[in-house]
């Protein structure tokens, strides 16, 4: 009952994506702390030190703004767009296959840039990105971004592997084991997109011109390589820390997944390393957004201010292996990121990277595709409801 309750709400949020308008009073001025802001995240996006002493930019941001930070962690982004229709937050840190559903189902609101005096600062290419921003208005505040890479055990593989075949095709690994049962896929219907990502580099008749707009026949053959992906995988992972352990305890060796793992993992000592390989990756952009209803919106305000300056863009992107929204945080030595580490978390690549975004029926690239709802139903189909 709860998972078909839970499928009704999802498939209704991405419905709404049929109508794009604005809504609320955007605020002119920032007044005092309400005393708290509430906020849905993604795992290690906001630390206080709790995980690693040394990762902390909650605790002087409380001291100095008057307003306490609740946390709340979630794992897929429709978890995130479900805790959004629910209520009772005022911030999101939403990746772009859940912030135009915010938007187009009234759940969240335009923001003022002009509140916000680190606003000229962002990375040019995230300002104005059609993932927060709908008809000139900005609905959110860039926050991080990165690649979905894939993560592999360098006991298994001593060279990195070229493909993500090694999770979406039986074979033999180099160690001379089959790889079922020893890899892993992401739980979210967003992972069609992997799927479609593969195919265009391996069957070019497709015609996949975005692993985000696909027609039935498109549609149909990503569904058919899950469906052959579903033989192989141990587990579907959405928990970053349940993956960490697999990857430690359960012998999966091989998958899609995030720099965060990765980085905590080789902190670990443990045998773990990823790669780009040569069909290249999706990826995410995450905005910090406001709730339509928000209870804290000065208390929201003064945290994505917060959230924009270099020493917090410069840890954050150290510790999730992911690039500032803000270039300065790159090069200004205010925190622990360097050049060379924003190179090396793919901070020149963004072109390469297909970032995440919500499904639509009307798509540019072709007459129809695929709506999001129908992702939404259909992987659940795919993977069985695991």
């Amino acid at each position: 009952m709860k998972k078909r309750m839970k499928l009704g709400i999802l498939i209704a949020a991405s419905t709404a994506l049929t109508t794009h308008h604005a809504f609320g009073d955007m605020l002119t001025e920032v007044g005092p702390a309400e005393g708290q802001v509430s906020i849905v995240a993604w795992p290690g996006y906001i630390e206080r030190g709790e995980t690693d002493p040394a990762f902390d930019w909650v605790t002087k941001f409380e001291e100095t703004s008057g307003c306490k930070v609740n946390i709340k962690t979630a794992n897929t982004s429709d978890e995130m767009v479900a805790l959004m229709n629910e209520g009772g937050f005022d911030l999101v840190t939403a990746s772009g296959d859940a912030s135009l559903r915010l938007i187009a189902g009234k759940r969240v609101q335009e923001i003022n840039p002009d509140l916000i005096p680190s606003w000229s600062k962002i990375d040019d290419r995230l300002k104005d990105a059609p993932w927060h921003t709908v008809d000139g208005k900005h609905y959110g505040t860039p926050y991080m971004w990165g690649p979905n890479v894939l993560m592999y055990n360098t006991e298994v593989f001593s060279e990195a592997p070229t493909s993500w075949s090694v999770v979406f095709e039986e074979t033999t690994l180099p160690d001379g084991a089959s790889n079922k049962g020893r890899v892993q896929a992401y739980d979210g219907p967003i992972h069609i997109a992997d799927a479609a990502n593969y195919l265009m580099h391996h069957n070019p008749d497709l015609g996949i011109k975005s692993p985000y707009e696909l027609n039935q026949e498109q549609y149909d053959a990503a569904l058919n390589l899950l469906r052959q992906q579903r033989e192989l995988v141990a587990r579907y992972w959405h928990d970053a820390f349940i993956q960490i352990d697999d990857f430690k305890n359960e012998g999966v060796v091989a998958s899609g997944s995030w720099p965060f793992q990765v980085n905590l993992l080789k902190g670990e000592d443990e045998p773990i390393a990823s790669t780009f390989p040569e069909e290249g990756v999706t990826g995410w952009a995450d905005t910090t957004m406001m709730h339509a209803d928000a209870e804290n919106p000065n208390c929201a305000y003064m945290w994505m201010e917060h959230t924009l300056s270099s020493n917090l863009q410069s840890d954050l992107s150290v510790w999730f292996g992911a690039n500032p929204s803000v270039p300065d945080a790159c090069t200004d030595g205010s925190g622990m990121q360097t050049a060379e580490g924003c190179a090396t978390n793919g901070f020149d690549d963004f072109e390469k990277v297909a970032f995440w975004t919500t499904p639509v029926s009307k798509c540019a690239s072709q007459d129809e595709c695929v709506p999001y709802y129908r992702w939404v139903s259909d992987y659940i189909g795919v993977i069985g409801g695991r």
